[in-house]
C-alpha cells in the first residue's frame, strides 16, 4: 500500500511510535511493539527445520523461506515492523483442557468465525493510520498467512517470548493471542526485545500427546495433532491415530498447560466469542453432514479449510478412540453410504478399533 502526499509535522521516531501504538490499542489490539526490519534472528534455525523435513507437507513454508529471511523482498526499503497481538481467551485465568470422554475437541481459535477477516480489517485501519503519518510512505500488513517469521519478530518487538513449545507467550496474556504485523519503509523508535521466562518448566513438552515436541524448541510438525488434523491432506498415520483422542481440529494441550495462562484475561471482542455449537459438539452428529451442509455450517469458520473429507476423516478417528459401542452401528451405516475413499478408510479403521471391544448383535 502506498500513501499520498499530505504533509505532516515532523514528530520524530519516538512520537510516531507512540501515535501508532496508541492507535493500535484504540483499535482493540491487546499488545503492540516495534522492531527493525533486519533479518529475523532465528531464520537460520527455521531454514534448517524445513530442510530436515519437519514441516511435513506444508510446502508453502518452503516457497516463503527466502522472503521470511529478508523483509526487503516483501517490502522494498523496509525499515520497521509493528507487531500486534489480539487476545482471544474465552475466560480469565488458566484452563487445563484436553481430549476426554465422548465430546469432540476443537482448538480454541476455531470455535468462532475465522479471525483473519477481523484481524485484516483492523490491520488495514492501523496501516492507513501509519501511512498517513509520513508522506509518500509504503507499507504492508500480514496476519499468519504471509511470508513473515512473526514469532521471531514479535519477540524482538517485546510483546512476548518464544516458549519451549515454539509458540509465543505474553506476560500479560499467557498463550491466547493472535499475531499481526505492519511492515513500513520508515524508521520508528524501537522497543526492547522480550527475554524468555520459561525457566526450568517443561510442562508443554510433557503435555504433547504424540511426542511431537521432542525437546525445548524442537517441534516435529509431522507428529503434531494440529498438523495431522488440519494441514495433512491425506491419511493420518495409523500409529498416531489412537494418540489423537477426540481432537478433531487442532490441539491446544501444550498451550493450555502453560503456567503463564494465569494472567489470561477474557477477550472483549464479540466476534471472538466461542460458538455454542462448537464448545462441546457431538461427534456422531457430524457424520450426517453432506458436502453442502458442511459448507453451510462452517461457512465463516477456519474449519472449512480441511474440507468435508478432512474433517470427517478426523471425526472417524475420534469415534474410533471413544470406545463407545453405541457408535458402532452408526459407523457401519455411514460406511455403506460414504463415497470418499479417505473418509471410508478412516471409518473402517474406527470400526476395526471398536469391534473387538464390543458385543456385536
Amino acid at each position: 500500500m502506498r500513501h499520498g502526499t499530505r504533509s505532516t509535522p515532523d514528530l520524530g521516531e519516538g512520537g510516531l511510535s507512540t501515535l501508532i501504538k496508541n492507535e493500535a490499542l484504540r483499535l482493540g489490539f491487546s499488545l503492540c511493539g516495534i522492531t527493525h526490519a533486519d533479518p529475523p534472528p532465528h531464520h537460520v534455525n527455521f531454514r534448517q527445520w524445513i530442510g530436515e523435513g519437519k514441516a511435513g507437507e506444508m510446502l508453502y513454508l518452503h516457497r516463503q523461506e527466502p522472503k521470511r529471511g529478508d523483509l526487503e523482498l516483501v517490502l522494498p526499503n523496509a525499515k520497521s515492523v509493528v507487531s500486534v497481538g489480539l487476545n482471544y481467551s474465552p475466560e480469565d485465568g488458566a484452563t487445563n483442557e484436553g481430549a476426554s470422554g465422548q465430546v469432540a475437541v476443537i482448538s480454541r481459535y476455531a470455535r468462532f468465525d475465522d479471525y483473519h477477516v477481523y484481524m485484516w480489517a483492523k490491520l488495514d485501519e492501523l496501516l492507513a493510520f501509519a501511512l498517513d503519518l509520513v508522506p509518500h510512505s509504503n507499507g504492508k500488513r500480514y496476519c499468519d498467512t504471509g511470508p513473515v517469521t512473526e514469532r521471531d519478530i514479535a519477540m524482538r518487538a517485546g510483546i512476548g517470548w518464544i516458549g519451549k513449545h515454539t509458540n509465543l507467550i505474553s506476560r500479560k496474556l499467557g498463550n491466547w493471542f493472535f499475531l499481526g504485523e505492519l511492515i513500513l519503509d520508515y524508521s520508528l523508535e524501537l522497543d526492547p526485545p522480550e527475554t524468555p521466562h520459561c525457566g526450568t518448566c517443561t510442562r508443554c513438552i510433557s503435555a504433547c500427546p504424540t511426542g511431537a515436541l521432542r525437546g525445548p524448541f524442537d517441534l516435529d510438525a509431522r507428529k503434531c495433532i494440529a498438523y495431522l488434523t488440519i494441514e495433512l491432506k491425506g491419511s493420518i498415520p495409523t500409529e498416531l491415530r489412537p494418540l489423537i483422542g477426540t481432537r478433531i481440529y487442532g490441539c491446544d494441550d501444550c498451550l493450555a498447560v502453560c503456567p503463564w495462562n494465569k494472567f489470561a484475561r477474557q477477550s472483549k471482542v464479540d466476534v471472538l466469542m466461542p460458538r455454542s455449537d462448537l464448545q462441546s459438539p457431538d461427534l456422531v452428529g457430524f457424520l450426517d453432514l453432506s458436502e453442502e451442509q458442511f459448507k453451510i455450517k462452517f461457512a465463516n469458520s477456519p474449519i472449512l479449510r480441511t474440507k468435508r473429507r478432512g474433517f470427517l476423516r478426523n471425526v472417524c478417528v475420534a469415534l474410533g478412540n471413544v470406545g463407545d459401542c453405541q457408535v458402532l452401528p452408526r459407523l457401519r451405516r455411514f460406511l455403506l453410504t460414504e463415497e470418499d475413499p479417505l473418509v471410508r478408510e478412516h471409518a473402517s479403521w474406527a470400526i476395526d478399533e471398536l469391534t473387538p471391544k464390543c458385543v456385536v448383535n
